[in-house]
């Protein structure tokens, strides 16, 4: 798996080592070889690690059009390297090979969450070979030429300054004169294992022109590009030299002066700029046009500042993030309902740029949990199973050797004690499992399965007299922080589901044995959650609607008790009037719990009500994408609470995988015809082929489509109607029970 290529090249870098952390950022460097190809390749390819982030030329062309190359990893175990298919870019006689080199994640120099001393942290460096017709032409060398690129200043989370007229015209090209650039030089590795990336790259998107500007002073301008995203701005401008373009990021501006606001995530960075690009014109009279490469931001808002003699022409945001395909489309007939799907969408896709974050703007961390808890919305939405599968490999080479797992991976050490617990370190599970269920694929499962007991085995560890876990983060951004449900709760939940899913990947890879023992565990822990938990009315706990719901979520309630603790729940619901009184892990359990025993009425209610707390409360407050906080306080672009489009595929739309038959081979259908909606229509992108799901009422009537794909069944379940193994293209009429 891991020497899936002999290399040829060594690793090189400008020249530069770091002995120690260090605060200095110099220029981006240019790293250029020249080769000769006696005749034109019939293929030819440049196999390439640059890290942090990197941008290849060949003969004057930027390679493709990916960006922020390659995705992070956790450096110092595995590192990403790239195959650049450039058979149409090499020729016969002379070639030019130029690797623009930043800094990313590699070399971070904010010291917050520890990335400062990552063991990996260096100056950005190189690791490549050039093959044509399978023989190595060229690799990497001390024969390499250096120079500094126009590049001065970029960092992962302050931004990139791109000074004009410092470009070196014709740096990639074959005939530019070198012979003034300094030569490469060798290195140390980072210490990872190279691994081809093979998910999708990022890339620019979708572009957006602002839907509306202010002049804030007669040099300052801010623009609204109408939604929050993740990406950066170009710029058009014309203007002398020295005169510069300065791009200002923020997720929210004061609503009369119009002036950015970005006090919470000022305390996030100790150096410079936060969320900064600077241009330094050239004067080209013609025009100039730029946008960063080493550096993105989480932003509706840009704010503009002209220094010198200089005017912008244009301006567009950049969306950016991991190019995954499409794999469902969900719309009804209710608009809040539609506009949450595009808001949790616009999030998930904000907060995917080769790893899954948390936010694109004050952190950029790969949180375990926000993952986890949205891992089920990505598959209904995306095509995820290559970019779960990165980030599952970078989870499990933070795992310490007793098993213990970070709350953010990558880390630089930071999140071990505190931050992570079960119900974040569930993403270890969750993704592989999810894989598995949508897409039939068990390799990930086969993959880390020691890993998965490793894990199970460091929680035997942490285990109270009675097998419940009372440790890590809980039921987070609960609007009411002195109502967040027991830790202990959730924890010994996932705990709980974590065990049972490893005794099915037991069963699965042919380890009775090992089943039996995960079996045996889990029966463990049932009994003591009911006994210290349950009430004698349903409830659980401290009778939040969380510690309620979590329990029938997890399957710990006994099935003759499940129907009193269902009640339960939704008297409190109801009489809590349908608000979202729960954090990010409530937000889960609770719409699917209701919709499971027959009250998807009050999951709508929950989703869509216009009060505050609430996702409807959000977006009649502007929202256009999901909130971390209920009331908006702090970051607008988190996924956290994203399971809600989810809920809509498999409640709403009815569409249910099954884990005896995974990737949709078989499937039931049995959609929550919720007396709010008029319509739904839905489908989803198997493995097998597109299924769809349509329903409307007509009268007294409902009216059904399905289309199942060719070699699979469809149970499907409406009221007084149920057909077994139906396939092929059919429509249903049955009566409403509503």
């Amino acid at each position: 798996m891991y020497l899936e290529r002999k290399w040829q090249g060594r690793w090189i870098n400008a020249g530069m080592t770091m002995g120690t952390p260090t605060d200095t950022v110099p220029s981006a460097p240019y790293l250029r070889k020249t080769f000769v190809c006696t005749t034109k390749p019939k293929k030819a390819s440049v196999f390439l690690c640059g890290l942090g982030w990197h941008v290849l030329y060949v003969n004057g062309r930027k390679a493709d059009d990916r960006v922020l190359a390659p995705a992070v990893t956790q450096f110092d175990k595995h590192v990403s390297f790239i195959e650049y298919d450039v058979t149409k870019l090499l020729r016969k006689g002379k070639n030019a090979v130029t690797v623009l080199l930043g800094n990313g994640l590699f070399n971070c120099r904010v010291p917050k969450w520890s990335f400062d001393k990552a063991p990996w942290r260096d100056f950005p460096k190189l690791l490549c070979d050039i093959v044509a017709d399978g023989k190595t032409i060229a690799k990497s060398d001390a024969g390499w030429k250096v120079h500094d690129s126009p590049v001065t200043f970029n960092e992962f989370r302050n931004g990139q300054y791109y000074d004009a007229r410092l470009e070196v015209p014709g740096f990639a090209d074959p005939g530019l004169d070198d012979s003034d650039w300094k030569a490469a030089a060798l290195c140390m590795p980072p210490g990872g294992r190279p691994i081809r990336e093979t998910m999708p790259p990022c890339k620019v998107m979708q572009s957006y022109g602002p839907v509306g500007k202010r002049f804030v002073t007669c040099w300052e301008t801010t623009y609204d590009f109408g939604t929050n995203l993740t990406g950066w701005c170009r710029i058009r401008v014309k203007g002398k030299a020295g005169a510069a373009v300065r791009v200002l990021y923020s997720e929210q501006i004061d609503p009369l002066s119009w002036h950015i606001n970005r006090q919470e995530i000022a305390p996030y960075n100790n150096f410079g700029q936060f969320q900064t690009d600077e241009y330094i014109l050239k004067g080209d009279p013609k025009g100039e046009e730029y946008e960063p490469s080493f550096a993105y931001h989480g932003f509706r808002y840009a704010q503009v500042w002209i220094y010198g003699e200089a005017e912008l022409l244009d301006i567009r945001a950049q969306f950016v993030h991991t190019a995954f395909a499409e794999a469902g489309k969900f719309e009804s007939s209710d608009a809040m309902l539609n506009t949450l799907q595009r808001n949790t969408q616009q999030s998930y896709r904000s907060n995917f740029t080769g790893i899954p974050t948390d936010c694109p703007h004050r952190e950029k961390n790969g949180w375990t949990g926000d993952a986890a808890i949205a891992a089920e919305t990505g598959l209904w939405n995306y095509d995820m199973a290559e970019s779960y599968a990165h980030f599952v490999q970078i989870v499990a080479d933070t795992q310490r050797p007793n098993g213990q797992l970070p709350g953010i991976a990558p880390t630089g050490g930071w999140g071990y004690n505190w931050g992570s617990g079960p119900a974040w370190d569930n993403i270890l599970f969750e993704y592989p499992y999810q894989v598995y269920l949508f897409r039939g694929d068990s390799s990930l499962i086969e993959r880390y399965y020691d890993n998965f007991r490793l894990y199970l085995e460091y929680c035997g560890t942490r285990e109270e007299d009675d097998g419940l876990l009372d440790f890590g983060l809980g039921d987070w951004c609960h609007w009411d922080r002195a109502a967040i449900t027991p830790v202990e709760v959730t924890s010994s939940g996932y705990y709980y589901q974590n065990v049972l899913r490893t005794a099915f990947f037991a069963d699965l890879l042919g380890k009775a044995e090992d089943a039996a023992d995960c079996r045996k565990l889990a029966d463990k822990i049932r009994r003591s959650f009911l006994r210290k938990f349950a009430h004698a009315d349903g409830t659980f706990a401290d009778r939040s609607l969380t510690a309620t719901a979590a329990a029938l979520y997890f399957g710990l309630v006994e099935e003759r008790k499940a129907e009193k603790s269902v009640r339960a729940l939704v008297k409190q619901v109801r009489e809590q009037e349908h608000k979202a009184n729960f954090g990010i892990l409530g937000a889960k359990y609770i719409p699917r719990v209701l919709a499971e025993y027959g009250y998807a009425d009050d999951a709508f209610e929950i989703i869509t009500q216009k009060e505050f707390p609430g996702w409807g409360w959000q977006v009649e407050h502007g929202a256009t994408s999901l909130w971390e906080e209920w009331n908006g306080k702090n970051s607008r672009n988190h996924i956290m609470y994203g399971d809600i489009s989810a809920w809509m595929y498999q409640y709403a739309g009815g569409l249910r995988p099954m884990q005896e038959t995974p990737g949709f081979r078989t499937m039931v259908i049995q959609p929550c015809f919720v007396k709010q909606l008029q319509w739904v229509k839905m489908s989803h992108m198997s493995p097998y082929g597109k299924i769809r799901i349509e329903w409307k009422r007509t009268g007294k009537r409902l009216e059904c489509k399905f289309e199942i794909p060719k070699g699979c069944e469809a149970d499907i379940v409406l009221p007084g109607k149920t057909v077994r193994n139906a396939e092929g293209s059919f429509k249903l009429q049955v009566s409403s029970y509503k």
